[in-house]
Parts: structure tokens; C-alpha cells; sequence
């Protein structure tokens, strides 16, 4: 009697998005609240910190940058090792780093320490993002995919939204270390609650072909009707077992979406962290109250949240990157009407829900995109540089509001400036559009190609 062979990708695409895949799911959208909430602290307590220290506001700006410097370091690096060592490890590993060194961050007493443990922390923070997206993408249904790790992403803003809801709390009960402190004890309980929970991709696991009985334990948790003397094959997709490399990003194709993507996401993240770093400030300086002002910046990830809830599902029906160039082009508009919004705490409101909804909606379809973009083999490398890249926008965003705002430039063309970027992205979106339109119909007009 012969063997059974069981196709890996048929077994997770053609199954419901079970039990298991949920609670996968769940656990890595847990561990990105986390990374959320530690990533925008030093934007809420910004402020505080600058009261408490006797300094000028544009001495955080390199505090900000050393952070996203950091998280670009940790995603360069991360999502490559994860492609070399696995998705879990990497992951873990990032979060052990990134709560030890917030609990040390509420120690600092200077700007100089500031700096350094941002750096660090950082890099603990950029070498979770990549792998959480590519191990949620890996146990996810091809139909439900871009809807599973947009979900996963919630976590993110939900994270950095509450972060400003209790930063306002904390800071005025305990100081602003107290948010430090929080940001440190629950990403190391996380990661032992990780360690101990937490499996490995089964993609990854049988595109390395040396841990059988790990891939076995795994399936059996999506599939315990899985024969036990079962062939386990890769799929339809044929995955190279060895470590490719960044090469492989501009191999068999993959040059132009590769460098779109890397526009998309350096213009939209440099917008993001903009937004992000110096929005309590600009709002407060415009003569709202501090804890006002940390609650109406929250709206930037509570509309986030919603836009990311809503564009799951389209983004899995209908060609996702021309709804990604429209949904940029949406928030360029958000952005310039919260310049012209005034000190009415409504209007801020609506108008930074919108670019919340648009921007940071738009950024993580960019990234569960990347998620689709790229095979198993190079799938954590392609999400990690993508993120990278981003980054470097992200160290720049800060900077760029830093030097406007010594120039004391009015919040209506300090936002107008920061309607730019996204409208670039935008523009990169629909050409990786209009791209793909081409292939199509060369495809559907050439014999003997599969489309």
C-alpha cells in the first residue's frame, strides 16, 4: 500500500481557519500589543521628560531616532535569522530584550542613557515585528491571509493607543518612569508565556527539513486526522532549502515590486513616527492640556485599529495594492486637515482619527502584503527589509519635525509637509498595481504560462 502524501499548503489552505490557528494568532497579536505599547511610551512621556529633565524639546530628538534606529537594526537583522534559525527563537529573543531594557530605560536620569537604552531596546522591539507577520501569514489560509495578519497587527495599535490612555494615568500617579516599568514586566512575562506556548511555522519547519518530529507535532494541532506514516511535501510552491540571502529579493522578478515596496513603506513609516513623536507636543504647545492632549493623540491608533479591522477583508478580495494606493492618497488629505483643525478638541479628534484610520490601516496592509509577497524561504527576509528600509523613514520622520518645530513652523504647514510622504506611497502603491495588470494579461496572452 502506498504511502500517503500530504501537500503542506493544500493542508492549511483548503482547512477552516481553525482553533489552533487562532490561538496562534492570538498569542503573536499579544506579543505585538506589547511591542506597541513600548514603542510609542517615549512619544507620551516625551513631554513629562522634558519637564522633569530641564531640557528642550529638541533634545529628544535624537533620543526618538536612537529607538528607531534600533527597531531598523533589529528588522534587518531579525528577519533574515529568522529564515536561518526560525521564526520562535528570534521572536522570544526580541521580546527578553526589549523588556529588560524599558525596565532599565526608567532608571535613566539623563538624556545620554536615554539614548542608548532606546537604541537597544529598540532592536529587541524590530526583531519581533517581522517574525510575529511571518509566523501568523505561515498558519494562516491563503483566502483569510492578509485578514489574519492585519487582525495579528491590531494588536499594535491597540497597544500604542492604550499606552497613551494610561500613560496619561500613570505619569501623573507614579511619574513617568511608572510607564517604563509596565512596558518592562509584561514583555517578559509574555516571553516566558511564549516560550513555553508559542510552536514554530510548519512552512519553516519543512522548508529546513531537519526537525520532522517538531513538523509532525505541529500539523497534528492543525490536523489530527493526519495518517501517521503521512509524506509530508512542501506544496505547489517549491521552496529552496537553503538560506538564499537578500539577493533572492531581487531574483526571479522580484527587483521592481521589491523596491516599491521599500518606497511604500520608508515614505509611510517616516509619516508615521512624524505623526507619532510629535503630535502630543505640537498639540500641547497649541494650548491644550497635557493629558488632553495624550488622549486625542490615541485617536492616531484607535483609528488605526478600526482601518485595520475594516481593510482586512477587502485587501483579500480585491486587488490589495491598488486599495492600498487609494487609502494613502485618503490620508495625505487626513493629514493636511488636521493642520487646519485648530485648538478644536472635536475636529483633532476626527481628523487625526482619519489619518490614524488611513495611514497606520494602510501601513499594516503594506506589511501583511509583504507577507504574500515573498516565498517561505526568504519570506522573513523580504518582511524584515521591507520593515528596515521603512525604518530609516521612521528615524527621519522625528528628526524632520524636530528641526520644523525649532524653526517654529505653524501646525497648518507642518502638517501639510507631512501629507507628502504618504502621497509618494500612494503613488508606489498604484504602480505595483498597474504592474501586476501587465503581467496578467501577458500571462492570459501567452501560451503555455500559468497566470
Amino acid at each position: 500500500m502506498p504511502i500517503p502524501s500530504i501537500d503542506l499548503r493544500a493542508l492549511i489552505d483548503e482547512r477552516p481557519f481553525g482553533r489552533y490557528q487562532i490561538f496562534v494568532t492570538a498569542l503573536c497579536a499579544l506579543i505585538v500589543f506589547l511591542d506597541g505599547f513600548d514603542t510609542q511610551a517615549i512619544g507620551y512621556v516625551a513631554p513629562a521628560i522634558v519637564h522633569a529633565l530641564g531640557i528642550e524639546r529638541s533634545a529628544l530628538s535624537p533620543v526618538f531616532s536612537a529607538s528607531l534606529v534600533g527597531l531598523t537594526l533589529g528588522a534587518l537583522a531579525g528577519g533574515p535569522m529568522s529564515d536561518r534559525v526560525g521564526r520562535r527563537p528570534v521572536l522570544i529573543a526580541g521580546m527578553l530584550i526589549f523588556g529588560a531594557m524599558s525596565l532599565a530605560t526608567a532608571l535613566a536620569s539623563s538624556v545620554t542613557p536615554l539614548l542608548f537604552l532606546r537604541l537597544v531596546t529598540g532592536i529587541g522591539l524590530g526583531c519581533v515585528m517581522p517574525n510575529a507577520i511571518a509566523l501568523t501569514g505561515e498558519f494562516s489560509p491563503e483566502r483569510v491571509r492578509s485578514t489574519a495578519i492585519m487582525v495579528m497587527f491590531c494588536g499594535f495599535s491597540l497597544g500604542a493607543a492604550l499606552g497613551g490612555l494610561a500613560a496619561a494615568s500613570l505619569i501623573r500617579d507614579f511619574g513617568w518612569q511608572s510607564v517604563f516599568v509596565a512596558g518592562g514586566l509584561l514583555p517578559l512575562a509574555a516571553a516566558l508565556l511564549a516560550w513555553r506556548c508559542l510552536p514554530e511555522s510548519p512552512r519553516f519547519l519543512i522548508v529546513q527539513a531537519k526537525h520532522p518530529a517538531r513538523l509532525r507535532a505541529v500539523l497534528r494541532k492543525l490536523a489530527p486526522d493526519l495518517p501517521d506514516d503521512a509524506r509530508i511535501d512542501s506544496g505547489v510552491d517549491v521552496h529552496a532549502r537553503r538560506h538564499a540571502g537578500v539577493s533572492a529579493l531581487f531574483a526571479d522578478k522580484r527587483s521592481r515590486i521589491t523596491l516599491l515596496l521599500w518606497v511604500i513603506f520608508f515614505m509611510s513609516l517616516l509619516d508615521l513616527y512624524f505623526l507619532s513623536s510629535w503630535l502630543p507636543t505640537v498639540i500641547h504647545d497649541a494650548g491644550i492640556a497635557l493629558d488632553t492632549a495624550a488622549i486625542i493623540t490615541s485617536m492616531l491608533q484607535i483609528g488605526g485599529t478600526l482601518g485595520t479591522l475594516t481593510l482586512g477583508r477587502v485587501f483579500d478580495r480585491v486587488p490589495p495594492f491598488r486599495v492600498l494606493g487609494a487609502v494613502y492618497l485618503c490620508a495625505a488629505v487626513c493629514i493636511v486637515l488636521v493642520g487646519l483643525a485648530g485648538t478644536s478638541v472635536p475636529v483633532l479628534a476626527a481628523t487625526i482619527f482619519g489619518a490614524g484610520f488611513c495611514v497606520i490601516g494602510a501601513q499594516i496592509g503594506a506589511n501583511a502584503l509583504a507577507a504574500r509577497t515573498y516565498p517561505t524561504a526568504i519570506r522573513g527576509t523580504g518582511v524584515g527589509w521591507a520593515l528596515g528600509i521603512g525604518r530609516i523613514g521612521s528615524i527621519a520622520g522625528p528628526m524632520v519635525g524636530g528641526v520644523l518645530l525649532a524653526l517654529h513652523w505653524d501646525p497648518q504647514h507642518l502638517f501639510m509637509i507631512a501629507a507628502v510622504p504618504v502621497f509618494f506611497a500612494s503613488v508606489a502603491a498604484f504602480a505595483i498595481s498597474a504592474g501586476a495588470r501587465r503581467e496578467a494579461r501577458h500571462a492570459a496572452h501567452t501560451p503555455g504560462e500559468i497566470a
